[in-house]
């Protein structure tokens, strides 16, 4: 285990983690609520640790498999420490364990709170929280390896470990500049949203606010009741059209950028995720018509808007759809699950998964009903290979047993069934709203400081792709051998 390499990088995180702090800081010294001690007391704290970690001396700079995914696990646990003490700091979120919550759930995009009342909070306070979700969307990591120079050849074992989804590569042959153009189209994204929510009504603050919560598909809202606050259809529908487009992979976006519009629309995990948004606002919208005194119009709206939302991971929320018949309830609960595309920022399993997992399946069948057919897994018209599919599935088999053990532990708490699995399946899946006590009205502060670390560690789990989590805590993880 190269230990000195993996305490400089994280010198660095800490370094840019505190630099990036400086904006919420500023903006609480503009505002004056009172919050800008809280950020100045963390970054004083910050510096020298950052600094002292930067100065260690690296004679081997190689990171290999089991250092970048160590690596990757133990800056998110970090950079969420560390986040976490300017709502402790400034009495926003007095408990230690609640203010972790908040940020894990800040930085993984999950978007689940423990707050009721949002309003009153400092606007320095608000705006680090969302922007919490802006940095950990794309990537913190990648964010860095866009700034500081490679720590060798093997640093794409970092971006293996922080993108979401089967197969992460590079766009171009320097990771450095892979990682440049992805958050150059990230950045442009986000402005062009602010801008389009500004001109449908919203001030720049409510506008950067919701911005940062739907590129990073996080979901958290300086308002009480979320986007339903503004009743706004345009800004509902500014939001609705750009979560799903950060849930699309952005190498396609790339594939635009190089005019290559050909492999954009031809990308088959680009039509299945199109098709099960599309699907599913259908039948939503007959289902809830009934809630709406037959208006389809405000129909399409509200099931369009929750549907990209869950499947994006958002978890933004304009209707409160416990209340739903249970179809609705059933198909949000699919989409919980299933999350968008590989490579863009949202959580789940995702698209390509699913797709891969059935075409698996319907290969196992044709190969019973026909045992001498040689028949091969494809996508995107090129044969997916046999580790790919084994990892799709041993990924399923890792998300279903962390999500039985969590809900396992957390129903000590007591709470109703739906309750406890949906808050770890949310968790697990980074979409932030669940069921019942949970839901888009609810939230978190009634579960056990026990049941927060679990669920908070579900979190860090579902954003990482489990297995970083899970190596930090493996015996053969601490040996000298590689």
């Amino acid at each position: 285990m190269n230990y000195k390499v993996i305490l400089r990088f994280i010198g660095n995180v800490l370094l840019y983690e505190l630099l990036l702090m400086i904006i919420p800081f500023s903006l609480a010294l503009y505002y004056g609520d009172g919050d800008a001690n809280a950020f100045l007391f963390t970054i004083i704290l910050m510096l020298p640790i950052a600094l002292v970690l930067r100065r260690i001396k690296v004679r081997d700079k190689e990171m290999y498999a089991k250092e970048g995914a160590f690596t990757v696990g133990l800056s998110w646990i970090v950079i969420s420490i560390f986040g976490a003490l300017p709502f402790v700091i400034s009495g926003a979120i007095p408990s230690f364990v609640d203010s972790f919550f908040e940020t894990v759930s800040g930085f993984t995009t999950t978007g689940a709170t423990l707050l009721s009342e949002i309003e009153s909070l400092p606007r320095g306070i608000l705006f680090w929280r969302s922007f919490t979700h802006w940095i950990g969307g794309m990537g913190f990591l990648i964010f860095i390896l866009a700034l500081v120079p490679s720590l060798g050849s093997n640093t794409i074992y970092l971006l293996k470990a922080e993108s979401p989804g089967p197969n992460p590569s590079k766009i171009v042959p320097k990771i450095s500049e892979t990682a440049k153009i992805l958050y150059i189209i990230y950045f442009i994204l986000t402005i062009v949203q602010t801008i389009l929510l500004m001109l449908a009504g919203l001030s720049f603050y409510d506008a950067i606010i919701h911005a940062l919560g739907t590129a990073g598909t996080g979901g958290f809202s300086n308002m009480n009741t979320s986007v339903a606050a503004f009743n706004n259809p345009a800004v509902e529908w500014i939001i609705t059209i750009f979560m799903l487009l950060f849930g699309v992979n952005f190498a396609l976006y790339f594939q635009i950028l190089k005019g290559s519009f050909k492999n954009f629309f031809n990308s088959e995990e680009l039509r299945y995720y199109l098709l099960m948004i599309g699907v599913s606002i259908v039948f939503i919208t007959i289902n809830i018509l009934s809630l709406n005194d037959g208006k389809i119009g405000d129909s399409i709206r509200q099931s369009s808007f929750q549907v990209v939302s869950i499947i994006t991971t958002t978890g933004y929320a304009t209707i409160d759809f416990n209340l739903w018949p249970t179809l609705s309830k059933v198909i949000i609960l699919i989409l919980m699950m299933s999350g968008a595309m590989a490579g863009s920022t949202s959580g789940g399993i995702k698209t390509t998964r699913i797709v891969i997992m059935l075409k698996a399946i319907r290969r196992g069948i044709d190969k019973v009903l026909h045992p001498k057919r040689i028949q091969s897994v494809k996508m995107d018209g090129k044969v997916v290979d046999e580790e790919t599919i084994s990892g799709v599935f041993l990924f399923l088999g890792a998300y279903s047993v962390m999500t039985i053990i969590g809900t396992i532990i957390v129903s000590f708490d007591g709470f109703d069934l739906i309750t406890t699995s949906t808050a770890v399946l949310t968790s697990i899946s980074n979409i932030g709203p669940g069921f019942e006590m949970v839901g888009p009205t609810g939230n978190f502060s009634g579960f056990s400081p026990l049941s927060k670390i679990v669920l908070s560690f579900c979190m860090l789990a579902g954003r990482l792709e489990i297995y970083p989590m899970l190596i930090m805590f493996s015996k053969s993880m601490w040996k000298r051998t590689y």
